[in-house]
This record gives structure tokens, sequence and C-alpha cells, in this order.
């Protein structure tokens, strides 16, 4: 695996960086509001301190997802469902423009949540266009497929929401979007990232192809407060 270890949490290092104007914060812990993206982050090895600021800042009976290495929940937390995830970093070889990509923007959200709802390409609500630049291509009027940025590090941004209606998947759509999405984040000097499920292999084996380096494993988990 790489090494490229800002990587290694990355939802705190955008909400304490880049992304620190969307944080909703309590001492150590951030998140996002809750209709741009379900994440929670923590330092590196949060302590009791953080854990209790963290619950605060949650809700009682609310849930949030920490994407991050697996560690142990506090008794003020419940585990609802946790999933592994691998996480890619993309060769200065991807970028690719595409002159059939149109920029999503606000009037396109509905369309972005329909497809999605299909599609099931991860978290994405009706405010999480705001984190980044979303590429769409459309048909005949209709949204087919999409890709966009969602978290920004420190020298680094997220491709994300990578997905392609079901009718027009195996036509090389995804890799044409995120060619794309990676042009735009070398033009300010990131290095494109992204993450997929751990058991998610169809997609693993394209970034691979593609020349994507593993760069971590870590977990998706679901918690909620007590």
């Amino acid at each position: 695996m790489g090494d490229h270890p800002v990587l290694t949490n990355p939802v705190y290092a955008a909400l304490t960086g880049p992304h620190a104007t969307f944080a909703e914060t309590r001492g150590n812990a951030r998140r996002y509001p809750a209709a741009v993206a379900p994440f929670l982050g923590l330092p590196d090895n949060p302590t009791n301190h953080d854990w209790a600021d963290a619950a605060d800042l949650v809700g009682p009976g609310t849930t949030a997802a920490l994407m991050r290495p697996d560690l142990p929940l506090p008794e003020s937390f419940k585990l609802d469902r946790q999933f592994d995830l691998v996480q890619f970093v993309a060769p200065e070889s991807l970028a690719a423009e595409d002159p059939e990509t149109v920029v999503l923007g606000p009037d396109d959200v509905p369309d972005m949540l329909a497809l999605v709802a299909l599609t099931d390409p991860g978290p994405f609500r009706s405010r999480t266009i705001e984190l980044g630049t979303y590429l769409g291509i459309r048909r005949e009027g209709e949204l087919i497929a999409m890709a966009g940025t969602r978290f920004n590090l420190p020298g680094y941004t997220e491709i994300s929401a990578v997905c392609t209606h079901p009718s027009y998947q195996g036509q090389g759509l995804a890799t044409r979007l995120i060619r794309a999405v990676a042009a735009q984040i070398t033009t300010t000097g990131r290095t494109p990232f992204l993450h997929t499920g751990g058991t998610n292999t169809p997609a693993i084996r394209l970034y691979k192809a593609l020349g994507f380096d593993l760069s971590n494993q870590m977990k998706v988990t679901l918690v909620e407060v007590v």
C-alpha cells in the first residue's frame, strides 16, 4: 500500500482542513451537516472527552458514520452496522477531459438523487453537491451517469458518487467520468483518490486496471448515540 498518512482519517482531515467551513464542531469532534453528508470525524486516537463531545454533537437517537480504521466504541455509542472499505490513490496518467460531460448544479439535484437511488454508490444527500464539482452525462435529457468530488483534504480530493444507470452500464461511462473528474482535481494541484466497498469486486478490478494504487483498508462504521 502507498504511503499517504493523511488519508488514513479522511473525514477528520477534511473537516479540520479544506472543509472546515462545513464543520459542525464540539471540542475535537467534527461532523458534516446531516443534509450534506452523514460523516463524523474524530482525532486519530480519540479520548473519552472526544467521544463525549461527539455524542453531544450527534445527539441521542441519531446515527452517524465513521470512515477510518476500526476502533473500539464507548458505551455512549451503539454499533448499527459496519462494512469494509478500500481506498485507492489515482495515478498521474488518469486525468482526461471528456466533451460529453456537463457540470451539474442545484437544479440537477432531483435527477442526481434519483440516479443514486437506482444505483447506491454511497451516501448522497440533498446538499452533498455543495462539497465539490459534480459532472454528469445526459442522453435525450436523462441523467444516465455521474461522478464528482466529495472530501477535500490537504493535497488530496476524493472522487465520489460514481454511478451509471443500469440501462447504460458496460459502456465505459464510469471510466470516462472518473477520468474527467480527475482532470478537474489535478488542475487544483491535488491528487485524486476514492473509496469503494471491500466486497465490490467489479469496482476494485476497474480501479486497478486504471492504475489506482491501494492506499488504505478501513471500515465504515454506522453508530447511534445511546
